[in-house]
């Protein structure tokens, strides 16, 4: 069956209200992972690589290890 072939005649349409109403939930351990970074610096690091993730991760590690050596001095 193809897309053109589905009835939907009996699934109410998606209204204003509905998304007004609407609520979006994430598993907890996605949750766990959201970190909010700004436009302007995903840009910059999209722009770096396509691994972006990867050197974003990779810059946050090598912040954490600089800032425990610091400590440890």
């Amino acid at each position: 069956m193809n897309d053109e072939e589905i009835d939907y005649s009996d699934i109410p349409p998606l209204t204003e209200e509905f998304f007004e109403k609407a609520t979006l939930r994430i598993s907890a351990p996605q949750a766990q992972q959201l970190v909010q970074i700004e436009p302007d610096i995903l840009k910059w690091f999209q722009a770096q690589s396509g691994e972006y993730k990867a050197l974003i991760n990779s810059v946050l590690r090598r912040y954490i290890e600089n800032c425990d050596e610091q400590r440890t001095v």
